[in-house]
């Protein structure tokens, strides 16, 4: 063979190996954790600017909620007589969705007291029960610390530290800038899971060593936040059982930090799961006794039939419930709207 002929097999065996090496490379890339939360598809308009719909109303996504709790409703003002079993019937539908037995029973009696005279007034006066029971002035996050502080606690398994990735994201596109504080120092993920979110979310996260002080983490949170000029700083703790005393204490710690620090917390969300019914009562009411609950993120509303823990919540502890998780979508965590909550469970009584 001459000179050329040997020419071109070298560029062809050459070619081959690169595309080869490409291939090996792309196929090796590390994946990130799917921590079951779908981030919304990226769809660039002018500038690149992240295109996509908000979520719908609240009625649109309650689900089991609204179908269970609307269906018992139903039954009830589709009877002709108000006699005793009518009025039975509306507090065990209130009880099932977890309302609880001491408001559902209140709730019934007082509708009861109004005396009215057929099916349909009493709908409306139930409805106008529950909305005076949810009938709070403050749901949005009131943020006006520099840095603003949010602190957020709750139990294992809630969806605290995704929840905290909705959050800010919220924050960031309504314009704010973030920073989120890893100082849940004890679940070994706990870390890269939260700067997974803040990698794919484009959000700072501050840690420590596993093992190290929270408190201390914290501290370094907010330092670095006040730094570097943010607008908010969210610092997730680490889930515990809320009849842990010594868990508690240190979460108390942690509070006391930052309060030192910041002169104040804007915000101390506490997530609950609404698939816990009653027994998230408990968990509201020790951590209430321990730091400032602020506000309730109740997350899975779409998945349970039991989201009369709403109104328990609110009445029994008087914690307004901020915010919901209504889907698995990066976007599915929105403002808790009391009046289309109440005209959801009821829609279907007509």
């Amino acid at each position: 063979m001459d000179t050329m002929t040997y020419i071109w097999i070298g560029i062809a065996v050459v070619g081959v190996l690169a595309l080869v090496l490409v291939a090996r490379f792309v196929g090796r890339r590390p994946r990130q954790p799917d921590f079951g939360v779908e981030l919304p598809d990226r769809r660039s308009r002018g500038g690149g600017t992240l295109v996509e719909e908000r979520p719908g109303k609240i009625g649109d996504r309650l689900g089991k909620t609204s179908r269970n709790l609307g269906g018992a409703l139903r039954n009830v003002f589709s009877r002709e007589n108000l006699d005793d079993a009518f009025w039975e019937e509306m507090e065990e539908a209130l009880i099932a969705a977890d309302v609880g037995v001491s408001a559902s029973g209140d709730i019934v009696a007082a509708v009861r007291e109004a005396r009215p005279e057929r099916p349909d007034t009493a709908r409306d006066l139930l409805a106008a029960e529950l909305r005076a029971i949810l009938d709070h002035p403050h749901r949005e996050l009131d943020l006006v610390g520099e840095p603003a502080v949010i602190m957020v606690v709750g139990v294992n398994g809630t969806g605290k530290t995704t929840s905290i990735a909705k959050i800010a994201r919220r924050l960031g596109e309504d314009g704010k800038s973030v920073i989120l504080g890893a100082a849940d120092t004890f679940r070994a993920a706990a870390d890269t899971q939260l700067r997974t979110w803040g990698n794919r979310l484009g959000f700072e996260v501050v840690g420590g060593a596993d093992g190290s002080d929270p408190a201390s983490v914290a501290f370094d949170s907010y330092s670095a936040a006040r730094a570097r000029g943010r607008d908010v700083l969210i610092v997730d703790t680490a889930g515990r059982l809320h009849a842990k005393a010594n868990l508690m204490a240190e979460l108390e710690k942690i509070e006391r930090v930052l309060i030192k620090e910041a002169g104040t917390l804007d915000e101390v969300l506490l997530v609950l799961d609404a698939t816990s019914g009653q027994n998230g009562i408990a968990q509201v009411e020790a951590f209430v006794g321990a730091v400032g609950v602020t506000g309730i993120v109740l997350t899975k509303l779409d998945g349970t039939a039991r989201g009369g823990v709403v109104i328990a919540c609110e009445r029994e502890l008087g914690v307004p419930v901020k915010l919901i998780g209504v889907g698995e979508g990066i976007d599915d965590l929105i403002v808790f709207d009391s009046d289309e909550f109440v005209t959801a469970i009821l829609a279907d009584t007509q």
